[in-house]
């Protein structure tokens, strides 16, 4: 059962209050591959320019992952700079350089075209639809999107959400999508457009899973320190996709330790520059962190008896 991703491959150049990172690894499917080799072997596809330092992917070819759908074409590689404000909850961008990223075609390679579980990174949606067009029964597709496709590709995007089985957002993106400020009435508008789940992400408090029969809430880990939040939610995204494929099945439990997992691969993503923290992490100090997630919200209730009358 194979885990495809298709998104952007890039160079960040970041400062935050603990430093700053030059042309440092950067990009959707590169945080999303490097979270969901954890769990499962993943296929990439993004395009870079021949200034891209491809040697540096090596962790993630020796973890399994398949980079043989990442295409270098001469021209400068996609490049993002940006500065965080000091409580790390807003950033400006400085400049972003799409290189050849602005020409950027997925062409899914043939070994690749029987994935099972999918997830489109936060591309043009007309792209994501072609990328759909590409794959041949897929068992699970899951896609980002961003509030400049929400205001500028809003028809094709709505096209996609028919199409794919789970939306992922920020809560300010479900928002403009639905055109309401109630999260709960904005899961069911955008839910009723298609996506059977969606995972609303709230950044450092945690994220919102919407079942169509249930609603699940995992809180953020309360880091002590944060250094780069650039690609938690790829990460997020890796982790959940990639415990999903893991296990085979999408039953409400899998779901929800599929939350959990994400959770816990963003928040490690966190802790260093680029994706410096997850090229060290190990499946033991990823299981850890489960378990005090697990400390931080499991309680027991007690059930008062009936006051006889």
């Amino acid at each position: 059962m194979s885990l495809l991703v298709v998104g952007s491959v890039a160079l960040d150049t970041l400062q935050t209050p603990f430093g700053r990172a030059d042309d440092v690894l950067g990009g959707s499917a590169v945080f999303f591959a490097a979270a969901a080799s954890f769990f499962h072997g993943v296929h990439v596809v993004g395009v870079v320019g021949d200034d891209y330092p491809t040697d540096q992917l090596g962790f993630l070819a020796a973890r399994g992952v398949d980079l043989s759908g990442v295409e270098q074409v001469p021209g400068e590689s996609f490049r993002w700079s940006g500065v965080y404000s000091f409580d790390m909850n807003s950033r400006e961008t400085l400049d972003t350089r799409l290189g050849v990223f602005a020409d950027f075609s997925p062409r899914i390679p043939e070994a690749c075209r029987d994935a099972e579980w999918v997830f489109l990174g936060n591309i043009d949606p007309l792209l994501q639809l072609d990328v759909l067009d590409q794959i041949e029964r897929p068992r699970f597709v899951a896609c980002d999107t961003m509030n400049y496709w929400i205001e500028s590709k809003r028809d094709d995007l709505l096209r996609l959400l028919g199409k794919v089985d789970l939306l992922m957002v920020n809560d300010s993106e479900a928002r403009e999508l639905s055109g309401d400020f109630n999260l709960a009435r904005a899961a069911k508008w955008i839910q009723a457009r298609g996506p059977k789940y969606l995972v609303i992400k709230k950044g450092e408090h945690g994220a919102i899973l919407f079942t169509p029969e249930h609603v699940f809430f995992a809180p953020g880990y309360p880091l002590e320190e944060v250094f780069d939040p650039t690609g938690a939610g790829d990460a997020f995204a890796g982790g959940f996709m990639g415990h999903l494929a893991q296990a085979g099945r999408m039953e409400d439990g899998d779901l929800r330790r599929a939350v959990m997992f994400g959770s816990v691969l963003g928040s490690f993503a966190c802790e260093r520059f680029s994706v410096d923290r997850l090229k060290d992490l190990t499946a033991e100090e990823i299981e850890e962190r489960v378990r005090q997630f697990r400390e931080m919200t499991v309680f027991e209730l007690e059930v008062a008896e009936t006051a006889r009358v």
